[in-house]
């Protein structure tokens, strides 16, 4: 039995006006998601806890088949680990965005979204005046950096996310309590080497967004995991572009597999990660799959920009895993899930339950016959802990007879 998950991330919404009061689940055409639904099994899960944030991170952990309430520490170290970066037990490291603030508003959490290579230069820079007195910078992909300072009390300090205040002013939201003082002081003092760098004065020539100041979230310590082999007897393997998702992977025991071409944003190589993940069930037993525009369209407000991203990955990424699970003559099982709502008129995440549609080789059927947030409301399968949905999907070999 193969075992694949599709994690759209952020894919999940409430009723849009524009829409005429639909989703964009419920506007997109994906026929291969219904496919899924309608031969198969689906159900809603809470994959974020009652008083968690409702960020990636803790959705993501859940998705994996792992309780946010015994192993969360925080976001930014799962994406250290990504990175390699091993963190002490006194580190602590907080995500790191470039960002554009403008007459004291958040214009763009992502400074349009910026090139790797000229981000890092940004970041490498900053590193070398400011990276001393147990503080360090780290170049990370896009605008998603990672900042590791030594001090126990910067864990509890108070951050918003970016993403979370676009279009809204910055000052209410900068770091609140201990370890706030220094914070603030190194996003000054970051403001203005950022501010005559040549990248940010060859983006202003090319008209492009300033990445204007450094701002900080998602903070935690050093996290561990029981590996998912030990937890769940399959060898798995992870395909993501954000090192949130590559960081929980390694974290758990995945390998974590190269596609080429893969962006975390809307020219993505969708087809790529299909194809890889399929050569990697050669030698693993689970393969998951996060596709990141959904939810990158849903934090610019753009519906249209939603609904093309759930059509190419329905098309590009499910379309091709399904062709090539059939061609290759064994049992499997393929779950689409997601790791929280993103609301893509509030332009931020939610803490709603999430739909879930999984067909299985000979499995069970339910009467939902397409995949959307209203369609899987008629179905009785619910899960209050999230991270229960893991084991659930997987025990599916129990049901299925192997030729």
């Amino acid at each position: 039995m193969k075992y694949i998950v599709v994690l759209p991330d952020g894919v999940a919404d409430v009723p849009i006006k524009e829409l005429g009061n639909k989703t964009p689940l419920e506007v997109a055409k994906h026929p291969n998601l219904d496919w899924i639904a309608r031969e198969g099994i689906t159900g809603w899960a809470r994959t974020i806890p009652e008083g968690f944030p409702p960020g990636s991170d803790v959705g993501c952990m859940s998705v994996f088949g792992y309780d946010p309430r015994k192993y969360y520490t925080g976001r930014a170290p799962l994406e250290a680990a990504a990175q390699g970066i091993a963190l002490g037990p006194e580190d602590v490291a907080f995500r790191c965005n470039t960002v554009t603030i403008e007459d004291g508003v958040m214009v763009d959490y992502s400074a349009g979204h910026i090139e790797s290579a000229e981000s890092a230069q940004l970041i490498q820079a900053v590193n070398a005046q400011l990276g001393k007195n147990g503080v360090t910078f780290y170049p990370g992909v896009s605008y998603r950096h990672l900042m590791v300072v030594r001090g126990a009390q910067f864990g509890k300090t108070q951050c918003t996310p970016p993403h979370d205040i676009s279009g809204k002013p910055t000052a209410p939201h900068t770091p609140k309590g201990l370890g706030a003082d220094v914070l603030g002081q190194l996003m000054c003092q970051a403001a203005g080497i950022l501010k005559e760098h040549p990248v940010n004065q060859q983006r202003r020539k090319a008209g492009k967004r300033l990445a204007t100041q450094l701002w900080f979230w998602g903070q935690g310590t050093v996290a561990t995991f029981p590996p998912f082999q030990q937890e769940y007897g399959l060898r798995g393997a992870c395909i993501s572009a954000v090192d949130i998702v590559r960081g929980l992977g390694r974290l758990v025991g995945f390998d974590i597999i190269a596609v080429p071409g893969i962006t975390g944003y809307f020219d993505t190589n969708y087809k790529g990660k299909a194809e890889y993940a399929l050569k990697a069930l050669d030698d693993h037993d689970f393969v998951l799959v996060h596709i990141e525009p959904t939810d990158e369209a849903g934090h610019m407000g753009d519906v249209q920009k939603k609904i093309e991203a759930i059509e190419d990955t329905d098309r590009l990424v499910v379309g091709t895993l399904l062709e090539g699970l059939k061609k290759r003559g064994e049992p499997f099982a393929i779950m689409i899930v997601c790791d929280h709502p993103t609301s893509t008129a509030l332009k931020t995440h939610i803490a709603e339950p999430v739909p879930f549609a999984l067909y299985a080789t000979n499995g069970p059927k339910d009467a939902v016959t397409s995949y959307s947030e209203s369609a899987v409301k008629a179905s009785t399968t619910r899960f209050e802990d999230g991270f229960q949905l893991m084991r659930y999907f997987l025990n599916q070999r129990r049901n299925t007879m192997i030729p």
